[in-house]
């Protein structure tokens, strides 16, 4: 009996970038969140990445003006 048998390697993974988001709850108007959806849907991006990036034009406006 042969016991050196060829196993199949699995393939290698890359390595995860370390998270740079998190996980919350809130609560937005309605019609924002509609707007949003509706947005993601014409640009196939998701809503939360369309509000992630709308909040950055924000806050860069604000430091701009500062």
């Amino acid at each position: 009996m042969n016991s050196n048998v060829d196993l199949p390697t699995a393939p290698r993974r890359r390595t995860r970038p370390p998270k740079r988001k998190t996980r919350i709850t809130i609560y937005l108007d309605d019609e924002v969140l509609d707007a949003f959806r509706s947005r993601a849907e014409h640009t196939g991006t998701g809503y939360q990445t369309l509000i992630n990036a709308a909040l950055r034009l924000r806050l860069e406006g604000v430091s701009a003006a500062a």
